[in-house]
């Protein structure tokens, strides 16, 4: 049985009617740029969150950068994140012209921590960017803010892969001075090609709107450096708008699968992940293995797919090399790696990745 890492497929079938009809009413309008789709779902996406305000962008690493720069991180300034979360952040950061800490992560929540942030705020460093990784809202995200505010250093919080994931406190997204979002396809909530957004109070999104826009402050009247052509259109926000109703029970269906891998993987070579909503919305499922090379070709002869999130840590990458050590994150670099985990993954899908896992054996063969 061949089991696809992703399936983009199944949810565009699953609401191709309502897709349908989005099409046809942007289309129909004619109005395709910052229209009232991207208004509506920028208020709707504001509310789910719990912010005051949204701004669509044209893509997640925009609304990183954009985000920074709301903060007014600029030129010369130093961004604190962590190294292990795909490099999107360190992207951003570099195209300010600003500098990069990167700082290692809990060993169990692979995301940074107030442990691992305060010698970072010691340096002097101008922002922190705090990435809600894999799915899993950082467990520590509230006393990381706490400490951040004590120094007047503001935190972003990168929630491309966290829609939705929540704890007593709050949503991921509501917790810092700005939050980043990308709708990439493959995302919990995901358009139908590019899109971003910032979530944020009103003062920080009206300087993102006048940055999504070139800069104007009116029409052909450029005011602030840093802006560019990043709007989410019109097509995009009528999608996610047709997806966002469906966000929490797609979360909750990405979290029965994970449960059931935790629960039913029983493996010597595979560690499992602790999988806990509404903390985690299962964005990812990723499992580590000392010997991950043999289980991931073991699982390509069984044609069960599967990927690394993420192989080289920015500090380790050529045009970011520097003399950082993480060995926190230098160890999950080499052991991690993820099992299909989406929306409309079968029952049998899931049974076929379990008996997959545990019939591996190290020596070669089956167990």
């Amino acid at each position: 049985m061949k089991v696809p890492f992703n399936d983009l497929a199944h949810r565009i079938t699953q609401h191709r009617s309502a897709l349908d009809d989005a099409y046809r009413s942007v289309l129909d309008s004619g109005w395709l740029v910052l229209g009232t789709n991207v208004t509506e779902f920028e208020t709707e996406f504001a509310s789910y969150i719990g912010t005051a305000q949204c701004v669509g962008l044209g893509n997640g690493t925009d609304a990183l950068e954009l985000a920074l720069r709301a903060v007014n991180v600029s030129p010369g300034a130093t961004v604190a994140t962590a190294a292990n979360a795909g490099g999107y952040t360190a992207t951003a950061v570099r195209s300010i012209g600003a500098g990069l800490t990167l700082i290692d992560v809990d060993p169990a929540a692979h995301t940074v921590t107030a442990e691992t942030v305060r010698p970072a705020l010691d340096t002097g460093v101008d922002a922190v960017v705090v990435t809600h990784l894999y799915g899993q809202l950082a467990p520590e995200i509230a006393e990381i803010v706490a400490i951040c505010r004590e120094r007047d250093v503001p935190v972003i919080e990168d929630c491309a892969q966290a829609h939705g994931a929540r704890n007593d406190a709050g949503m991921a997204g509501s917790f810092g001075d700005v939050a980043a979002f990308s709708f990439y396809p493959t995302k919990n909530l995901g358009a139908i090609g590019d899109g971003g957004a910032v979530c944020t109070d009103a003062q920080h999104a009206e300087r993102v709107r006048t940055l999504r826009q070139y800069g104007w402050s009116k029409k052909y009247t450029t005011d602030s450096t840093g802006g560019r052509n990043s709007r989410l259109d019109e097509l995009q926000a009528a999608f996610l708008r047709t997806f966002l109703p469906h966000l929490d029970a797609d979360n909750a269906e990405r979290v029965r699968i994970a449960q059931r891998y935790t629960a039913e993987i029983d493996s010597p070579h595979v560690e499992m992940p602790a999988i806990s909503a509404p903390e985690h919305v299962g964005h990812l499922f990723v499992a580590q293995s000392d010997v991950r090379a043999a289980v991931r070709n073991h699982l390509t002869t069984c044609e069960v797919a599967t990927d690394i999130h993420y192989p080289i840590p920015d500090h380790m990458q050529k045009v970011y090399q520097g003399s950082s050590t993480l060995p926190v994150t230098e160890r999950l670099a080499e052991r991690v790696f993820s099992l299909p985990c989406y929306p409309g993954l079968r029952d049998e899908a899931i049974d076929h990745v379990v008996a997959s896992v545990n019939s591996f054996s190290p020596a070669g063969g089956t167990s």
